[in-house]
């Protein structure tokens, strides 16, 4: 063992103690388990933190524009939260525009929960197990755990850098890598998220078979139903078996009440007509093409570079990660204007400016170079203006890499142009339709009587059954076109 130099020592000898100090000072009586644990991180902050982050979620994904169904999912939610541990804390509870399968919950109280999820549920008990699970979180403060254990950790760093000093250099690296390591639920938080689900569901009424449905849902999208796992489950590992697990506590669970609520019909007209999958109008991509009908425009990111559409921006990003290319709104000024705005930014150098138009529309171009904290970047940005709105398409990377990415920025950002394809600007979303049978009919019978957009295997995922079910006699049974 390599002996810690003297002066190392004297400093790490006053730390130590300080360090242990902090940790034994900040301990906290979890509100589920009623156990004392470390916590970091004071309700109001966990609050403020929450409230911070869901504006940001809202602005940048968007929200299902249906006061009615924000309503009924709110009020399902709110019914549970409010018979918590924690009953008064800020809940709320939002459907997000978002095709993927996922739900998930912010510190401090909020709760968003997607359209991309609610297609695939099929009764009100199976909403309400999922947001059960989110709330669960909430309660036993699981991100305040993972937060306060980041920030022990970071103060281990600093101990060590005393210690080593040439470790300095790594401190920002290893803070951002022990911060994602650490906010990710582990098996045991899904777990006791998935025990606290259940308890709420059957508290409010609810029949937790309906929780076992749900997580057969889930299986069979990460089995290879949509041929990827769901955003669900990558964010919220599997503890072990849920079904089996789910099934076990309701064998053990000897004061369940009769009749229990799934409410599958209600649920599922309240669910019809919700946009299935991506919606087209709000713009989407042909491989590396981005098309939106509605603002008339088409625009190229750089082959096979990763992609991602978002309410207020889409972006590219290299394979290396090294290198983005982001197109934005940026307001009702002429181009000219915006990239002197742009330009007398702080820490923004001018590098080269010009107001040629491109293909055909008024722009304003200009290279430049930003100081950051990080280093040096250096990129290119152009605005352009089409039908009254000024849009900016900036591409950059670190000064290191900028002859790498020169070719790829300049034809990226030269390519936006009035969209003209018909098909493009007619593309229309598919939605949710309701059918009520009046036989029994197969899942591959209904598929040729009522077709769906969709796969035959996808439209049995969706109604929560095998793809070699029968649907009985007067069933409810989702279509998607």
């Amino acid at each position: 063992m390599t002996p810690v130099p003297r002066t190392a020592a004297i400093r790490l000898r006053f730390l130590l103690p300080a360090v242990i100090a902090v940790a034994a000072s900040t301990c906290a009586t979890n509100p589920v388990t009623g156990r004392r644990e470390l916590s970091l991180i004071s309700e109001s902050q966990e609050i403020a933190m929450g409230q911070e982050a869901a504006q940001q979620t809202v602005q940048s994904i968007g929200v299902v524009p249906d006061s009615s169904l924000q309503r009924y999912v709110s009020s399902l939610g709110m019914a549970m939260a409010r018979a918590s541990e924690r009953p008064n804390l800020p809940w709320s509870f939002t459907v997000i525009d978002d095709p993927m399968v996922n739900a998930f919950a912010l510190p401090g109280g909020p709760i968003f929960i997607t359209r991309g999820i609610l297609t695939h549920m099929n009764s009100e008990a199976q909403l309400v197990s999922v947001l059960g699970h989110e709330i669960g979180h909430i309660t036993a403060k699981h991100s305040v755990q993972q937060m306060s254990q980041a920030q022990l950790a970071q103060i281990g760093l600093v101990t060590a850098m005393i210690v080593k000093p040439e470790l300095a250099q790594f401190g920002d690296l290893a803070s951002q890598g022990l911060g994602l390591l650490f906010l990710k639920f582990g098996r045991n938080d899904e777990l006791q998220a998935d025990d606290l689900g259940f308890r709420y569901m059957v508290n409010a009424g609810y029949a937790p078979s309906e929780m076992a449905e749900m997580f057969r849902t889930l299986g069979r999208l990460g089995s290879g139903g949509e041929g990827r796992v769901p955003q669900w489950l990558s964010t919220h590992p599997d503890p072990g078996n849920r079904v089996q697990n789910t099934l076990d506590r309701i064998s053990s669970h000897t004061s369940l009440a009769p009749n229990l609520k799934v409410d599958r019909d209600e649920f599922l007209q309240r669910t019809e007509e919700l946009i299935f999958g991506i919606n087209p109008r709000q713009g989407f991509f042909r491989q590396n093409e981005f098309l939106h009908p509605d603002l008339r425009f088409h625009f190229d990111f750089p082959q096979g570079w990763q992609t991602a559409n978002q309410a207020t921006q889409v972006a590219a990003v290299s394979p290396q990660q090294d290198a983005i290319v982001v197109l934005s709104l940026a307001g009702t000024t002429s181009p000219d204007q915006a990239l002197s705005q742009f330009l007398g930014q702080q820490g923004i150098s001018n590098e080269g400016e010009s107001s040629a138009s491109v293909n055909g529309l008024p722009a304003a171009a200009a290279a430049f170079s930003a100081q950051t904290e990080q280093g040096v970047l250096t990129g290119r940005v152009v605005f352009v203006s089409l039908d009254g709105r000024t849009y900016r398409l900036l591409g950059y990377t670190p000064a290191q890499r900028a002859g790498a990415y020169r070719t790829d920025f300049q034809r990226s950002l030269s390519s936006f142009r009035r969209l003209t394809d018909q098909a493009a600007l007619n593309a229309q979303p598919v939605r949710v339709k309701l059918v009520r049978l009046s036989r029994a009919t197969t899942v591959s019978q209904f598929q040729a009587a009522y077709p769906s957009t969709i796969p035959v295997e996808q439209v049995a995922l969706i109604n929560g059954v095998d793809a070699n079910a029968t649907f009985p006699a007067s069933a409810i049974v989702k279509q998607v076109r």
